[in-house]
């Protein structure tokens, strides 16, 4: 299914939103990130509800080390968003492995199109396939004040 190398030795994925350390994500999307930081934590609970939620996980400890959720009809379309590799396994691999896993966890529904929105590592994505909108014209956006 991928071409991406898998997760180095002592990560492992999940896709059990069960597993998810709600606290740590939280924190690090609230804290150190410029699309989320100061996100309430109801509304990325409520998020997490309607979403797909995937992380990476240290084997020896269960320390989530990576988190990612996608919005998703299951059909058509998925947004992927809230991409999270903590800053102690950057550079090891574990953020594209990890990535390639949703991925490949997304294509039996046969989705038309994932989307994304980065302003800073696109070269992770382009890894996998991703690359810029053909025609960004196109695409409107509603935002709230």
């Amino acid at each position: 299914m991928s071409d991406i190398p898998g997760l180095p030795d002592g990560y492992e994925f999940s896709a059990d939103t069960a597993r998810v350390d709600v606290d740590r994500v939280h924190g690090w999307l609230a804290r150190d990130t410029y699309w989320a930081r100061d996100r309430p934590r109801d509304r990325h609970e409520r998020a997490m509800a309607s979403s797909m939620n995937f992380g990476v996980y240290a084997t020896a400890t269960g320390e989530q080390v990576a988190y990612a959720r996608v919005v998703t009809d299951r059909a058509l379309f998925a947004w992927l968003a809230d991409v999270y590799v903590d800053p102690s396994v950057r550079g090891k691999g574990v953020g594209t492995a990890f990535l390639g896993r949703v991925r490949d966890h997304l294509e039996p529904y046969g989705l038309s199109r994932v989307v994304l929105a980065t302003r800073d590592v696109h070269g992770v994505y382009e890894k996998l396939g991703f690359r810029p909108l053909d025609r960004p014209e196109q695409w409107m956006i509603h935002t709230s004040a």
